[in-house]
């Protein structure tokens, strides 16, 4: 059997297309769907938004999260919208399990609740409710059943992820974009987007700092059949702080493990509603018919030829 890569480099084009039953006369809508490099993970080596029809107005800036939004205008009547996305990024494997600096989960929640460094203080922030993650005891005792606060910080997390991933069914009919945290905690069912939100809930709701992930998930085809075009998918995980040493690491409940070469993250935020991959109003547009294309093709890069001495 043949090892896992420690670093895969992607294409990735992201196309989301909309068709109006009637003209739109405006449209302003904000992006989030450029990767950004996250050392030592991630480097996005290039990425480029082209729009149709052609807006009036675009401007590129950071988020509060750091994450790159493109806002733009349309003041022409249009009947269609299209967002292409191509972006190169390299993701590299990392193992913080082999770290001598990982704290228990109890050292963690004391080091954010009194601040001892810098870093924990900046992490605080993401101990908190958020619009679409509660906090609540039952969230806290559901997570305490598998996780022992003198465990590793992360040995517990990666318990808490298997759990939900088994204990959850994935249902993609089971909820929609804006079913709460609760009812699909209450459920037991649904996509991503629902066990990573409980999954945030859960830590939270412990005094762990979580956060949400939105990117791309590469998927593989059967055996012998040939890769489809078009055919991945945008996913989400979660990040949890792991102290000062190891900072941010990424556990994707929905598929009961740490996330390696296979996701590739693009925003991250306190929950989904920061970082909705498009969102915009619309003056006009009728009825408006959705469809979205992802692709996630592994690439083989030229060889670095040293020239003799």
């Amino acid at each position: 059997m043949n090892p896992m890569p420690r670093s895969v480099t992607y294409d990735i084009v992201h196309e989301t297309k909309y068709k109006y039953s009637e003209p739109v006369a405006v449209c302003l809508n904000q992006l989030r769907m450029r990767p950004q490099t996250r050392p030592p993970s991630v480097v996005c080596n290039q990425c480029s938004v082209t729009i149709e029809p052609m807006p009036a107005k675009i401007d590129m800036h950071p988020d509060y999260f750091g994450n790159v939004v493109d806002s733009f205008a349309i003041e022409s009547p249009h009947e269609s919208l299209v967002v292409k996305v191509n972006s190169q990024v390299q993701v590299t494997a990392i193992n913080p399990f082999e770290s001598q600096n990982i704290p228990t989960v109890a050292q963690l929640t004391n080091a954010v609740r009194t601040g001892q460094t810098q870093s924990d203080l900046l992490a605080k922030e993401y101990v908190f409710a958020s619009v679409r993650v509660p906090l609540a005891e039952h969230f806290a005792e559901y997570a305490k059943a598998v996780m022992n606060e003198d465990a590793s910080v992360l040995d517990a997390v990666l318990n808490l992820t298997k759990h939900i991933h088994q204990d959850f069914r994935y249902d993609s009919t089971a909820t929609d974009v804006a079913t709460t945290t609760e009812a699909a905690f209450e459920l037991k069912a649904g996509v991503c987007q629902d066990f990573s939100h409980v999954q945030i809930a859960c830590l939270r709701s412990l005094g762990l700092p979580a956060r949400y992930v939105s990117g791309y998930l590469r998927t593989l085809p059967p055996p012998g059949k040939p890769r489809l075009i078009g055919n991945d998918e945008s996913h989400a995980w979660i990040s949890v702080y792991a102290g000062e040493t190891l900072g941010w690491i990424d556990f994707d409940p929905t598929n009961a493990c740490q996330i390696g070469v296979d996701h590739i993250p693009v925003c991250v935020g306190r929950d989904y509603d920061d970082i909705s991959p498009m969102r915009g109003i619309v003056l006009g547009g009728g009825e408006t018919t959705l469809s979205v294309k992802v692709d996630v093709a592994p690439v083989e890069l030229p060889a670095v030829i040293i020239p003799p001495a």
